[in-house]
């Protein structure tokens, strides 16, 4: 077997070919691109016009742009991501740029908020323009972390190391002198999940779809608070920091939510540093000397260079007077960080972002690590470096880490530590039984191939259909009817227009029986989702230029798998796509991803898909199997008459 130390060096050769892979992505993507293919693919947006600028959170800049042409076209643009804004007006776009993070796009709107001073000169140029930038920070921090915890001796790092890559038996600090009452609204599975992590080394909380994980790990997070005073939560993505930012400010718990403003929700935006910075009681005198110090250096900078000893005295007098103030607007600031650090009971951040330097030298008992399951290994050792204990929440059989290099997650990479640790220390974990999402039938399937036929439908859910004898799910075969997939010659991404039109015939008939009127003021939504890129693309477009449908576009959602993960919908259609004489099922092979598109659906789920195809793999062999056996397979010939 394997050491602890040649399985972390084996996962830093891996992330290092990931990050090779990730960054040649991004040269043939960015760098090698001329700027009218970058603009055609989607990683630069040129030209823009620039909307507005304005002081926002925390004193920083932010811009407001938008693309004058090739509106509405697909892009790699999101909240969250670092971009480079530059000006093609010098001809030299290599010297006239800015880098920043967007707050968020929509439609042909980009916010941004700049990593500067002061605005640019150039930044009202008719030829400005923003590009995609490579997220090397990222990789660092997790090399950093890796080479950390291998040279970890004898101490908590190194415990914590052995109980979950090594040899080593996860322990209960101290035992309890009488069992805590149980928490009030928690069915006994999830009371059990919190019993069993109570006070160990490393626990584990796996929360299959709709079995309310994020409630048990928030009552878990409380529990703990009110023991030790201050934990550290943390996420892979930002979204699922922030829905936890505001789960644990409902259960009145102070919550400091560290990271970049523009990487955080409406919402959340109050509960970060940034913001509760400029509520402090001292906050006033941190501003007053931050103006008066850019006063005297705006004086000393107006002095030109033929000047005389005079003027020159003046000058340094001024520079000098200004670099004291910043020493003094430094600490203040200092002083009241560290007072808002220690007098908040939960700090929240992504994996990456407990590496921020506000954080550095701080300890803490407990950091809990929520959607482990999808976060990249060498990432989660970035918080756990900063704790005693780690307990962990997530489902491996719902969306794996995103991993750019084949090779890497072939090798090894995309085994997460939740999965690791959770193999290795069965006894702290504890899966939730109970779901409160699906009506029975559409949980069985899943419930039976993933959770060893573990998971009850809540009474609420059980039964809960769309309308009165509506089948729960609907499974349509295209076999023999010669709906063939295609492939985009740009993006390589398949489609398939003829079962894309057949499902959207289904969605509109099933509108259309429930009536507009009704469908609106019930609020039903409705989620069509497809592994496909170019086949959500083909979607939208149908979508769009139907009566039935647009007018109720507030309540219908087109997107691939990813974008779905942690929601749910009334109504979920999927569109499989694939459909070929090599019975290739290629993407689909991930049933994971399957498993998530299936259960985001509560009342209804509709599946259309060429058995042919899909049933040289046994998982959906499986699946067709169930659908019959519960008579809720139909033939498409049976649809198109």
């Amino acid at each position: 077997m394997t050491s602890s130390r040649e399985q972390l060096q084996k996962t830093l050769e891996l992330i290092k070919l990931e990050r090779q892979a990730d960054l040649e992505y991004y040269r043939q993507k960015v760098l090698l691109r001329s700027l009218h293919q970058r603009t055609q693919d989607g990683t630069t947006w040129y030209p823009l016009r620039l909307k507005r600028d304005y002081i926002g959170t925390g004193e920083r800049l932010i811009i407001e742009v938008e693309r004058t042409t090739h509106r509405e076209q697909p892009h790699a643009f999101q909240s969250g991501k670092s971009v480079n804004v530059f000006s093609n007006g010098s001809g030299k776009p290599d010297r006239d740029h800015v880098s920043g993070v967007i707050n968020y796009v929509r439609d042909d709107n980009m916010v941004i908020t700049l990593n500067a001073e002061e605005l640019p000169d150039w930044i009202g140029d008719t030829l400005l323009g923003v590009d995609v930038m490579f997220e090397e920070m990222t990789y660092r921090e997790m090399e950093f972390a890796l080479k950390e915890v291998m040279k970890a001796e004898e101490d908590r790092v190194a415990g914590l190391r052995e109980i979950l890559l090594g040899t080593a038996t996860a322990q209960r600090e101290k035992e309890r002198p009488e069992k805590p009452a149980p928490t009030p609204g928690l069915n006994a599975s999830q009371q059990q999940a919190l019993d069993r992590i109570d006070g160990m080394d490393v626990g584990f909380i796996h929360g299959p779809p709709g079995t309310g994980k994020t409630t048990t790990l928030v009552q878990a997070i409380a529990r703990t608070v009110r023991e030790e005073q201050q934990v550290l939560v943390c996420a892979p993505s930002n979204a699922a920091v922030d829905l936890l930012t505001d789960k644990l400010s409902e259960q009145q718990l102070s919550v400091l939510r560290i990271g970049h403003p523009a990487r955080v929700t409406e919402q959340t935006l109050s509960k970060t540093l940034d913001v509760r910075i400029s509520e402090h009681a001292h906050y006033q005198e941190l501003r007053a000397l931050r103006k008066k110090m850019e006063q005297l250096r705006s004086s000393a900078l107006k002095f030109k260079r033929d000047f005389g000893y005079q003027e020159r005295q003046q000058r340094k007098m001024l520079l000098q007077e200004s670099k004291a103030l910043k020493a003094d607007a430094d600490l203040l600031e200092f002083y009241i960080v560290n007072d808002l650090l220690q007098n908040t009971q939960v700090i929240c951040c992504t994996l990456v972002g407990s590496s921020h330097p506000v954080l550095r030298g701080k300890k803490f008992k407990t950091v809990f690590i929520d959607e482990a399951a999808q976060a990249l290994e060498p990432a989660c050792w970035i918080p756990i470096l900063r704790s005693r204990r780690v307990i962990f929440a997530g489902d491996h059989q719902q969306l794996p880490p995103t991993i750019k290099s084949n090779e890497a997650a072939k090798q090894g990479l995309a085994k997460t530590l939740f999965e690791k640790g959770m193999g290795r220390q069965p006894q702290t974990s504890t899966m939730l039984t109970v779901q409160y999402r699906m009506h029975e039938s559409i949980m069985k399937f899943s419930s039976t191939y993933f959770y060893q036929d573990e998971l009850v439908a809540d009474d609420s859910v059980k039964h809960e259909l769309l309308r009165p004898n509506e089948a729960p799910i609907d499974f349509i075969d295209t076999a023999g009817c010669g709906f063939t997939e295609e492939q985009d010659e740009e993006t390589l991404s398949r489609f398939n227009e003829e079962e894309g039109r057949l499902l959207m015939s289904q969605v509109e008939a099933l509108v259309e029986g429930i009536g507009q009127d009704q469908w609106m003021d019930r609020g039903l939504t409705l989620g069509i989702i497809t592994p496909y890129r170019a086949q959500v693309d083909y979607l939208h477009k149908l979508a769009e230029s139907s009566a039935t449908l647009e007018p109720l576009h507030r309540l219908v959602t087109i997107n691939t798998v990813d974008a779905f993960q942690g929601q749910e919908r009334d109504v979920i259609a999927i569109s499989f796509v694939r459909s070929n004489d090599k019975s290739e099922v290629g993407f689909l092979g991930d049933i994971r991803r399957t498993n998530v598109a299936m259960t985001r659906a509560r009342k209804k789920l509709i599946m259309i898909g060429d058995s042919a195809t899909l049933g040289s793999h046994p998982f959906y062999l499986d699946l067709i199997e169930y659908v019959q056996e519960g008579g809720f397979y139909k033939s498409a010939f049976e649809i198109m008459g």
